[in-house]
């Protein structure tokens, strides 16, 4: 059996290989990671520590942990190559050995695009924006941090309730733009004396958030001149931000792949890496 742990800022996911099949659990993040942690997280996943030879661990302060844990080895992972070898792997599972070049974009608390190509990963850029931005946001505008509860308000909301679309600013088309395109995100707001429907903000705090990691993947990938996007990370769990990833990719032609279980790409990449690079 092998198993790994990524240690990000809100959440803790794990994956666990037994025979060639992958299981996927996560936990909610708390403090820095330990031994007690790690057999907690473990154990959550009915996995005992005492039964693994070695461990792959990435993400948020994962070096902290120390290179034995009882007679378990511990493998750190740079984040970086567990994005990539992660976005890899659950994007195009067919190739065991990918070469093509390809932009790996991590959307957890904050946003991070790795570039990979074959065995070489890089951080080609990234934004602030992401799910941090969403609860922060969303216990401001919405008085929640919950996030079933915002995408389920995302999904029954507008944006143009709030936001400005293209229709309302210019007269005619601009690129292949539709005329509901945003053009001003919580731009209506400053145009309207009563308040907006709570739906339409987290439809609207939604698109903003989607809209940002979206484009931000989009001109990296043209930068970097690949054709290939995979986004992993738990803001794909939402159905509403996929929905944005979606339009924006259709908007501006370019598939953005969002894979199965793209919420446990970290570390599953990390698990993978470390297989491949320890006896």
């Amino acid at each position: 059996m092998l198993a790994a742990i990524d240690f990000g800022i809100s959440n803790t996911d794990a994956v666990s290989l037994r025979n060639g099949i992958p299981r996927y659990w996560t936990r909610e993040a708390r403090g820095a990671p330990d031994a007690s942690m790690v057999r907690d997280v473990l154990s959550a996943g009915d996995v005992s520590l005492a039964t693994l030879p070695r461990i792959a661990v990435t993400g948020g302060r994962h070096k902290i942990l120390p290179t034995l844990l009882g007679e378990c080895v511990v493998v750190p992972v740079p984040e970086v190559t567990a994005i990539g070898r992660g976005g890899q792997a659950l994007g195009f599972p067919d190739e065991s050995n990918p070469t093509t070049p390809m932009l790996v974009v991590s959307a957890g608390s904050g946003t991070a695009v790795i570039s990979a190509r074959g065995t070489e990963y890089a951080h080609i850029t990234g934004t602030g924006v992401g799910g941090g931005t969403l609860l922060g946001l969303g216990r401001l505008l919405l008085g929640t941090t919950e996030v079933t509860l915002i995408d389920a308000m995302a999904m029954r909301g507008d944006p143009n309730g709030v936001d400005l679309a293209l229709r309302d600013v210019v007269s005619g088309p601009i690129g292949s733009l539709p005329p509901d395109a945003t053009a001003v995100n919580f731009g209506r707001l400053a145009r309207q004396e009563t308040l907006a429907r709570p739906d339409d903000l987290a439809a609207a705090l939604m698109t903003l958030v989607g809209q940002v990691i979206a484009i931000t993947a989009i001109n990296a990938a043209r930068a970097e001149r690949v054709e290939r996007v995979v986004l992993i990370g738990h803001m794909a769990d939402m159905p509403s931000f996929r929905r944005v990833i979606a339009q924006v990719g259709e908007y501006y032609g370019m598939h953005v792949l969002v894979p199965e279980h793209a919420g446990y790409g970290t570390a599953l990449g990390a698990l993978l890496h470390a297989g491949a690079h320890t006896a």
